[in-house]
């Protein structure tokens, strides 16, 4: 045996661990979550997807990495839960999904909301349907509230949508469907992407839809007339597949949480500025036309189909929670 030949390896080999040692470790990789939105990006709501996955990334110290999927991309407009669950999306808007029944007849309610404390409002109702959402391993994490724009658009005048006498509307859902049947018309369902050609070939008469969507998707020179009711609690929220959530650090799931929060409050004052140069521009420059209901005529309206609306939600949620979803809108009603 050569001593010192043997000797030089373990040198050269304690050597090389210290360099090891010293070489600083490679950061781990980003925990990358898709986020599939329907809004294009025209749409001011981009923007506060935008500075959410920023948020995210700041406050998990380069940890999360959002990645956008506008547009519809990934999945169609009924398809957030199946998305979620099936691992397409790991965050998907949630709409009238009747896995989640009593959402379903309460993220879109009949009532004229206060926006003042619209960011505790929203986090009051995610809170209140968290269980049934985990029901179906989901967990409510963005609020999208459309309560400030959720209106009604036709193809001639309407000054009141209490009387459509026999027309078509686009209907987003289930509560907006037993509106337009209890005032006279018939309600057509039409995703987001296929209402223009709906509306341009004659197949519907009216459009219930929010105006920052119905902006991006330049529907005002299809139908200029709009009708300003003010009669919505409405809250399409993007959730979450828990398995996906549960697996992030603590401390990212916090960062998550307060990203969002912090993204839906800079968001609302630029949504609710960008909403009324829409409006504006579709009036002066489009040839639109904007009329507002008076709020008895509003109130008027409401109270019918809260009457036919509330076995629905007693059904769907159970009473007591029904009642508290409805002392908090009631909390937070104009």
């Amino acid at each position: 045996m050569n001593i010192a030949k043997t000797a030089n390896a373990f040198r050269l080999t304690a050597i090389t661990c210290a360099l090891i040692g010293a070489m600083p470790i490679a950061a781990q990789a980003a925990e990358t979550i898709r986020l599939s939105t329907y809004v294009n990006e025209s749409d001011v709501r981009y923007q506060g997807f935008k500075k959410f996955a920023e948020l995210a990334a700041a406050k998990s110290n380069g940890d999360l990495k959002v990645q956008i999927f506008p547009s519809s991309t990934l999945h169609g407009w009924s398809e957030g839960v199946d998305a979620m669950q099936g691992g397409v999306s790991d965050i998907s808007w949630v709409p009238a999904d009747t896995r989640l029944p009593c959402y379903r007849v309460t993220s879109l309610y009949p009532v004229a909301i206060d926006l003042e404390k619209q960011i505790e409002l929203d986090a009051a109702y995610a809170s209140l349907i968290e269980a049934e959402a985990a029901k179906s391993d989901l967990i409510p994490l963005i609020n999208s509230n459309y309560s400030y724009d959720q209106e009604w658009w036709f193809e001639d005048p309407v000054s009141d949508i209490g009387k459509l006498n026999g027309k078509l509307v686009r209907s987003i859902g289930p509560l907006v469907s037993l509106m337009i049947e209890t005032w006279g018309g018939k309600p057509v369902f039409v995703a987001p992407k296929e209402v223009f050609q709906s509306a341009e070939r004659g197949v519907v008469d009216g459009i219930n839809m929010g105006v920052a969507t119905y902006s991006s998707w330049k529907l005002w020179s299809v139908m200029p007339y709009m009708v300003n009711a003010n009669m919505f609690y409405g809250n399409i929220i993007y959730m979450m597949n828990k398995d996906k959530f549960d697996d992030l650090s603590p401390a990212n799931q916090k960062a998550l949480k307060e990203a969002a929060v912090e993204a839906e409050t800079w968001l609302k004052p630029r949504y609710e500025t960008w909403v009324n140069e829409r409006v504006g521009d579709a009036v002066m420059a489009n040839g639109g036309s904007a009329v507002s209901m008076s709020e008895e005529r509003t109130e008027a309206l409401l109270e019918g189909i809260v009457e036919k609306w509330s076995p629905e939600v007693n059904k769907a949620c159970g009473v007591p929670l029904a009642d508290e979803i409805r002392g908090l809108f009631a909390a937070h009603a104009k």
